[in-house]
């Protein structure tokens, strides 16, 4: 029966593909902590030292592992596309991620894509789960393609691996639904003929239920527990490309929460510019970004005890490739910043604000192509934070002592592996 379902998909097709990734690597990572204090504690700004304190050095930890998508995400996938005639076509796209060091994962969802989409003169109308806008130029515009350890802090920061990257956030930054994917979604593409301009723009529902009802106490009866305006995306992205110059914008607005009652809505707005550009011997690449964890309120609230609107989260990215051979070195550098637009309490007037938490990333490897499907790959990367921040190439969190006195760090991390893609 599935033989049969399978060749009936593929005759009421003009193509069906069956494609794929795997990628496997041997990863390292070492991430390391130390005990900062000197025994002084700052209480309403004024400074009482504890003569006692015995400061506990720095700690350590590490991990190796047979890991997976160092180079490019291991999944497995099915696309097709008719030819409706006048120039139209129907096409569908099907992706699962796949965890080819354990086999643990595999079709069980097309998470990573799962769109049906019409396109023609007009250009392409796709429905489903799919890349977002603002994600793009994080990925694209990164020499390392947000994979292995040598993804960008931005990716980082953004992003929702928490326990193995450090990100400050459970579900993305902001509590972000839609960082790199949303679901649910309407996208829009222009036609690829217009001289080297492309950009798209998406809409995401939140399918959330609504009621409307006379009754107060029925409505707010519903409403107690409801996010009705959590998990809506709608973004675009611009851009231009022709020869060695590409070159894109893009900006998006996700609902990450709210307190329907209280008026509250929590969004996270994502601002980037990435650019690349192929001088021959090397390429370049750069990227600046800013989201923005934002609190809307319907009524305006009035408070002096020492906070501001949201956090903001800027990036800056510098990257390098040079091709050598049959193979490529990959260079960056990308940094992120916290703020947390926190003022000074009236009432506390001498308290000493947090400074803002920081993290820089170098990372450099190298790609050798044995053909033009397989290919060895090596990764090296370090981070260093300031000021609290807990970024990392991967693997295990950093250790803090219940009472805080270890303060992260370094991480480094690397990757050796081979990529296969069919």
């Amino acid at each position: 029966m599935a033989a049969l379902a399978v060749a009936g998909v593929a005759s009421a097709q003009s193509s069906v593909t069956l494609f794929g990734v795997v990628d496997a690597s041997i990863s390292g990572y070492s991430n390391g902590s130390r005990d900062l204090h000197n025994g002084v504690t700052y209480v309403n700004g004024f400074p009482v030292i504890d003569p006692l304190y015995v400061n506990q050095g720095s700690v350590k930890v590490s991990k190796r592992a047979l890991a997976s998508s160092g180079y490019n995400s291991s999944r497995l996938g099915f696309r097709g596309t008719e030819d409706l005639g006048g120039g139209l076509a129907a096409s569908f796209w099907l992706e699962a991620p796949i965890s080819n060091d354990d086999g643990a994962t595999g079709v069980a969802s097309f998470k990573r894509r799962s769109t049906v989409s019409l396109s023609g003169g007009f250009g392409e109308i796709r429905l489903g789960r799919d890349y977002t806008p603002t994600f793009w130029n994080d990925t694209v515009f990164d020499p390392f393609g947000t994979n292995g350890v040598g993804t960008n802090l931005i990716n980082t920061a953004n992003g929702y691996n928490t326990a193995s990257f450090g990100a400050k956030d459970t579900g993305g930054f902001g509590g972000n639904p839609s960082y790199d994917r949303a679901s649910n979604s309407i996208g829009y593409f222009l036609p690829p003929n217009l001289g080297g301009f492309y950009g798209q723009v998406m809409y995401a529902f939140h399918e959330q239920t609504k009621l409307k009802s006379d009754s107060a106490a029925l409505t707010n009866a519903f409403y107690k527990d409801n996010t009705a305006r959590a998990g809506r995306y709608v973004g675009g992205r611009f851009g231009y490309a022709n020869g060695p110059l590409d070159i894109a914008v893009a900006y998006g607005s996700s609902t990450a929460g709210d307190q329907y009652q209280a008026g509250i809505t929590n969004k996270v707005n994502t601002f980037n510019l990435g650019a690349s550009y192929d001088f021959g011997p090397v390429k370049l690449f750069g990227e600046f970004s800013k989201a923005r964890n934002k609190v809307d309120y319907e009524t305006q609230q009035f408070n002096i005890v020492n906070s501001g609107n949201g956090t903001d989260l800027t990036g800056y990215l510098v990257g390098v490739t040079v091709p050598v051979g049959a193979g490529l070195i990959r260079a960056s550098y990308s940094s992120v910043k916290y703020d947390e637009n926190l003022s000074v309490n009236p009432l506390t007037p001498f308290a000493i604000l947090p400074a803002d938490e920081k993290a820089n990333k170098l990372a450099i490897g190298y790609v050798h192509n044995l053909s033009k499907r397989t290919a060895l790959y090596a990764t090296v990367a370090r981070v260093s934070n300031k000021n609290g921040a807990a970024l990392t190439t991967g693997g295990p969190a950093f250790y803090e002592a219940k009472n805080g006195a270890f303060t992260p760090k370094t991480s480094t991390g690397y990757d050796f592996g081979i990529r296969h893609a069919f």
